[in-house]
Formats: C-alpha cells, structure tokens, sequence
C-alpha cells in the first residue's frame, strides 16, 4: 500500500471514518504520514489537525476514542477508508456522527419494513391494514402465519419453480419480522446474536 501524500503541498491525505461493525460514516480527518503511521502503532485513529498544526489523536480529550480495525486505500492511492470502533460519540458536538446521525446498524430495506410494521402495529385501523389485523389477533396467530409460511417455503424449494420460492421466501420473512415486532425485539437483535456466535 503506497499511500501518495505528496499529491497534494500539504502532504495531507482526506481519512474517511467508517464504524466497523455498523458501516455507517462518522467523520471525515486528514491524515499526513506521521498520523498514519501513529494510528497503526497506536491503535488509535490520529489525525494531522490543521487547525491546531500538529497530531491530534481522537478523544485525547473528550475519551471518545476511535479504535482502529483496519484500512483501505481509495484507487488513486490519496484517500483513506478507516474502518474503527468509536468508543462514546464521534463528533464535538455530542452526536455519534459528524452528520447529526444516530449511529445504529441499518438493514436496508428492511429497516424500513421493521418500521412501517411497528406503524401499523401502533394503527388502531386494523380493517385497512392486514399487519394491524394480525397483531389485534394476538401472538399465536402471528405465530402460525409464520410456521404456515415456513412449510410453503419447505414445499417450493423441493419443486422447480423459483419464482414461487421467492415469493414464499418473501412471505416467511415479511411474517417473521412482524412476529420479532409482537414480541418486542428487531433484526438488529437477531444480527447481535448471530455476531456473538460468529466470534
């Protein structure tokens, strides 16, 4: 890994920060060679502060730390992808990214799923809604959409239509996600175990 800090006069390189297990960006430093070889050394991201002039490692001050991972370097070898893992908020300003953001895994899509099943669970117009429905039909229903469910996806994968197996593989998770939510927990719950049986 060459990194090129001559590209530009302040031998200066951008160091982007991307929490590690989250993937969400927390900020954005500079870095020269003497901050990254510090990083490296130290575990800790230091940056080269062009206000202050000299390295700053983060949370010298405040304890707010950023423990490196590890890192990549961008095509034209002149920027830095850090990955870290913050230890309190990043930014200055209290928040845990430099953008206002609450720093918590997303799932894409199916956050966004979480959240409108959440809505429609706080619905009380469950006749519009057949995810209010099954949660005003309690746990045990919700529960045996989501066994119905698994069977058709058993059937579907020993048939040849994949198209159907999609669809059935929809059905299960959408049901499994609503019945996560009828007994309070989320993906991120699920991810969290997964994470701690991975290590």
């Amino acid at each position: 890994m060459n990194i090129d800090f001559n590209k530009n006069k302040d031998g200066l390189v951008p160091a982007i920060i991307q929490d590690a297990k989250t993937k969400n960006v927390l900020m954005l430093g500079y870095m020269n060679n003497e901050a990254f070889e510090k990083t490296k050394a130290t575990k800790q991201v230091t940056f080269f502060s062009r206000s202050k002039q000299r390295l700053w490692t983060k949370g010298e001050e405040s304890g707010n730390i950023l423990n490196l991972v590890d890192y990549k370097i961008d095509c034209d070898n002149d920027t830095l992808l850090i990955f870290a893992n913050p230890e309190g908020p990043t930014c200055h300003k209290g928040t845990d990214t430099c953008w206002g953001e609450d720093n918590h895994s997303t799932y894409g899509f199916l956050s966004t799923l979480e959240q409108v099943i959440e809505k429609r669970q706080n619905s009380a117009q469950s006749d519009d809604s057949y995810v209010a429905s099954l949660f005003e039909k309690g746990i045990n229903k919700i529960a045996q959409k989501v066994g119905e469910e698994a069977v058709e996806v058993v059937i579907e994968a020993k048939d040849d239509d994949d198209d159907l197996f999609l669809n059935e593989s929809a059905d299960l998770l959408f049901h499994y996600l609503i019945l996560l939510r009828a007994k309070g927990f989320q993906l991120d719950d699920i991810v969290k175990v997964l994470n701690e049986r991975h290590q």
